[in-house]
């Protein structure tokens, strides 16, 4: 079973340039740190797929097994997990964020 949810959550990560595991949705987050994260990257203007681990148990362990990273949420882009709530941040504020996003030809908003 690991492996197949393994390959859905690595499938989404690479298909996508920029993925947040989640509880809610970007419209509707249901915890103040996956709100602190969507807030940061519309701060950034940058588009993201937001996957609800609310809706799917077997999604919200595996992410947390996947990663070997205990909480939610979880920042991926272009296929690699940038981190959680406290440590994006910490990369939005000395502007970390914006640089990695830009390394990864991810434009970028001047808004931030």
């Amino acid at each position: 079973m690991e492996n197949i949810i393994f390959d859905q959550i690595k499938n989404e990560v690479n298909s996508n340039d920029i993925v947040l595991y989640m509880k809610g949705t970007a419209a509707f987050p249901q915890c103040g740190f996956s709100a602190a994260v969507i807030q940061i990257l519309s701060q950034l203007g940058v588009e993201f797929k937001d996957v609800n681990v609310l809706e799917d148990a077997i999604i919200r362990q595996g992410i947390k097994d996947y990663t070997n990273w205990p909480t939610i949420p979880q920042l991926y882009v272009k296929g690699e997990f940038v981190g959680g709530c406290d440590i994006i941040r910490e990369m939005y504020e000395n502007g970390e964020l914006k640089q990695h996003l830009e390394a990864n030809q991810i434009p970028v908003s001047d808004a931030a």
